[in-house]
């Protein structure tokens, strides 16, 4: 296992870092339900990937990802609090509802959180975060109390994740990226400021999908070719684990580039040549590259799920699309996608199905 600077913290971190998701148990509304390793089997996985050098160990509050944090919190103990990286977060922005989730997840690690990010932050929570007396704030003085040791926001939109690049009050950031949803890794490599900071990556393998079609060695060097800290991968067998761990930090080759990344998906599906580098922006407020992004996980495997998400106002954006005069996404869109009828492809196939 290599290990890479995280930011300015002073802190090494392993190449690949272990996502706790799959070791969980319980009733998780945002995830699946067939998530279920026992406490026991669990701690053992995560023990197979600290033994091949893993040593940043990702998680989130209870309930939202079921009893991932009161597990890890038994595997810390375990193993040695000194000897690991903890990565928690949770989703509350407001100042006084992040530090209670705090106290509630260092009550569940049974110790402080090296790492804890405000999770999932968008444009509609982005002020409440930032402004005096938000999240960001109570971070702050957590780390004055010691809960904590650094601050980190954590976003899958670009936009948010620069402005916390350029807050002194951030210490960390993670985000998400892949071989096929490298547009934002691109964007962040570009951008000097986010040097300052520690870097995780998640959805390495978008949501289980992409070991289908590319190796581990490939996923996780790809990502690991940009100025991250960590690649962060969700394992829940000791199998997956040696894949992750051996295999992918033994990865060192240049990464695919985009098109033979397409070339690959193109012997299942036809692809959209989108990378959601978020540059798109429509006027009625459609998320271009999400909706992409849903049609791509469709053909992937992920069928029930992207479906779901795509009939939430697939027909009222597509038809926004249809009438639209402005055509601003086309013009900010660097791979010249043609957007409108990519849209109108996507509300297509929901129509049929």
């Amino acid at each position: 296992m290599r290990y890479r600077r995280l930011g300015k913290t002073g802190v090494w971190v392993s190449e690949v870092g272990f996502g706790t998701i799959p070791v969980l148990k319980g009733s998780v509304p945002v995830l699946p339900d067939y998530y279920n390793l026992e406490e026991e089997e669990a701690l053992w996985v995560m023990e197979a990937a600290f033994r091949l050098g893993c040593n940043l160990f990702d998680t989130a509050i209870v309930p939202e990802y079921g009893d991932a944090e009161l597990k890890l919190g038994k595997f810390a103990a375990r193993v040695g609090r000194e000897r690991l990286i903890l990565s928690d977060k949770a989703r509350f922005f407001d100042g006084n509802e992040i530090y209670r989730a705090v106290e509630t997840s260092c009550e569940n690690l049974g110790t402080y959180a090296d790492l804890y990010f405000v999770h999932q932050v968008d444009g509609e929570h982005e002020e409440e975060v930032f402004r005096a007396g938000g999240a960001l704030d109570a971070l702050s003085e957590l780390k004055e109390e010691g809960r904590i040791r650094f601050a980190g926001i954590a976003s899958h939109y670009y936009d948010t994740l620069l402005r916390g690049a350029r807050d002194c009050r951030v210490d960390v950031l993670q985000g998400s990226g892949n071989l096929l949803e490298r547009g934002m890794l691109e964007r962040i490599g570009k951008e000097d400021t986010f040097r300052e900071k520690g870097f995780l990556v998640n959805k390495v393998y978008a949501a289980g999908l992409l070991p289908a079609y590319f190796s581990a060695e490939t996923l996780i060097g790809g990502v690991l070719s940009y100025p991250v800290s960590c690649a962060l991968v969700g394992v829940g067998t000791e199998e997956q684990v040696r894949i992750a761990m051996e295999r992918g930090a033994e990865a060192g080759e240049a990464p695919l580039s985009f098109e033979e990344v397409l070339s690959v998906l193109e012997k299942t599906y036809t692809p959209i040549p989108c990378d959601r580098c978020q540059r798109c922006h429509c006027p009625y407020g459609t998320e271009i590259h999400t909706v992409f992004r849903q049609y791509q996980y469709y053909f992937m495997g992920k069928d029930y799920w992207a479906l779901r998400k795509l009939q939430m106002g697939i027909e009222e954006s597509a038809a926004h699309c249809k009438s639209c005069t402005r055509m601003s996404c086309l013009e900010e869109c660097p791979r010249k996608i043609r957007i409108p009828d990519e849209m109108q492809k996507v509300r297509g196939l929901l129509r049929l199905l």
